[in-house]
């Protein structure tokens, strides 16, 4: 069996409309370039279509976008933090006002379907809310006792690093585009933000929503491009970078950083378990594993990629988890209703069909799904479940990034927690337990710098979200996530 479908909503199967013409320039004219540039093709993953072309940048354009960030930095630190809160605010506002046009954005660029892009549009308006009403607490001044109580004291005080370089990935190119960038504007600082050269309209329009709310256009650039060739120029001018993708990317931007003694911020990779304990509720836990599994269609970092569930309940749960997965609807429609969209691109179906197969030829058994969907869309995969997948397989070691969940037996919490722990990552995990006390005990064995208690999603601004070991260093939201882009003296 397979999951259904729903059909794509092109009109004669022709492409999807992208922009208006006026929008796609306005949105354009906030990609800094020195001069001619040649183009980057954007396609949609939905139907492998055309939907614009964006300006392939080089160290020139990058020296640029620094510059006029430096300048204006200044003036933009020295505006009151309640005004920059108030400039938040109405971003906030605005992002939900046009949800729609930012929602068929996200669709065609992503291949994700509404209900998920919509999830990128929530988060962004709560975290501009978050920082807008906190950002005085956390930037305020901090007495501390001095070296001789009552005689002496201490005063923190912060100050915003310059100008920050963002590194942005492909998979939420609205929300990691910018909510990062968020907090760094609350600062003070002034940033650069160098989007997917596969999702960079998304990024540009959540540029001039803000720039429409009232961040001065030069204290927010954009450079577009490959990050080969504008990756190190931006890393070696910015006063702080941050970036999100590979951990392999990772550690070459850590390096550059590190030959400047600057800061940088980078969210990895991960090969997030979830652990089903023998008092788990079952069906919440095979909800919540729908939800982890296959939101954005697994591409998504705190994805669930392996699956750790108790023997005494392992035939409930896997019964009931595949007849979930059956019953979901991939949908390429620019409307409500579907369940699960398509991969982003060629190369990342290329990786989900590469790990299905490898763990397949070593003795896997797909229970459902296992194979691509050309019929929903070129870059489609089902969404697939298998048991007895073998630790010398590529999709027990490695991050897949789709829709794959592989179940696993255990025998107990500390088989569970030993498996769990038994990888170079450690982003996100998940825990199931009736008894909550249980679950919390489980939770803080793991090696993970974020765990979901009887839940299928992590996501809270307040909170600091980041990983373990291979999977990243800093931490964004909450006091962490403003933090890291101020300086503190005393």
């Amino acid at each position: 069996m397979s999951a259904t479908l729903q059909a794509p909503s092109t009109a004669a199967g022709g492409p999807p409309k992208l922009l208006d013409a006026d929008l796609r320039a306005r949105l354009l004219g906030h990609v800094v370039t020195t001069g001619d540039r040649d183009a980057i093709a954007v396609t949609s993953p939905m139907t492998e279509q055309p939907l614009g072309e964006i300006p392939s940048g080089t160290a020139d354009d990058v020296a640029e976008a620094v510059r006029r960030a430096r300048l204006a930095q200044p003036s933009w630190a020295a505006l009151p933090v309640r005004e920059r809160a108030r400039i938040l605010m109405r971003a906030h506002d605005l992002v939900f006002d046009r949800q729609a046009e930012v929602l068929d954005l996200i669709q065609l660029e992503a291949g994700k379907v509404r209900a998920h892009a919509y999830e990128e549009v929530a988060d962004t308006a709560m975290v501009a809310a978050y920082y807008a009403r906190t950002a005085r607490r956390h930037l305020a001044d901090r007495r501390r006792g001095g070296a001789l109580p009552v005689l002496t004291s201490t005063r923190e005080v912060r100050h915003p690093k310059g100008v920050v370089g963002f590194i942005a990935p492909w998979n939420y190119p609205l929300s990691m585009s910018i909510t990062d960038a968020i907090p760094a504007l609350m600062a003070g600082n002034a940033c650069v933000i160098k989007p997917a050269q596969t999702t960079p309209f998304t990024a540009l329009w959540i540029v001039d929503l803000l720039v429409e709310a009232g961040v001065p256009r030069e204290v927010l650039q954009v450079v577009t491009g490959r990050g080969s060739t504008i990756g190190t120029p931006l890393i070696e001018r910015c006063d702080f970078v941050t970036f999100t993708g590979s951990t392999e990317v990772g550690r070459s931007v850590a390096a550059q950083a590190g030959e400047r003694l600057i800061g940088c911020a980078l969210e990895l990779g991960g090969k997030n378990p979830s652990i089903v304990l023998d008092d788990a509720d079952v069906d919440r836990a095979v909800a919540g594993s729908i939800q982890g599994c296959f939101a954005s269609a697994g591409q998504l970092c705190i994805s669930i990629e392996r699956l750790f569930v108790h023997r005494d309940v392992l035939e409930e749960f896997t019964t009931k988890f595949v007849a979930a997965v059956e019953d979901l609807q991939l949908s390429a429609a620019l409307a409500y209703g579907g369940e699960m969209g398509s991969l982003q691109s060629r190369s990342q179906l290329d990786t989900v069909t590469r790990h299905v197969d490898d763990a397949r030829r070593k003795g896997a058994t797909v229970l459902t799904g296992g194979e691509p969907r050309p019929d929903v869309g070129p870059l489609f995969h089902a969404p697939t479940v298998l048991t007895g997948v073998g630790r010398d397989s590529v999709l027990s070691v490695e991050e897949t990034f789709g829709p794959v969940a592989p179940i696993i037996e255990v025998t107990d919490d500390h088989d569970a927690v030993t498996l769990a722990n038994a990888s170079e990552y450690g982003l996100a995990a998940y825990v199931y337990s009736a008894e909550l006390g249980r679950a919390l005990a489980v939770a803080e064995r793991l090696q993970a710098g974020m765990v979901g208690v009887n839940r299928g999603s992590i996501s809270d601004p307040a909170a600091p979200f980041g990983g373990m070991k291979q999977s990243g260093l800093g931490r964004e939201g909450g006091f962490e996530g403003i933090h890291e882009f101020l300086e503190v003296s005393y």
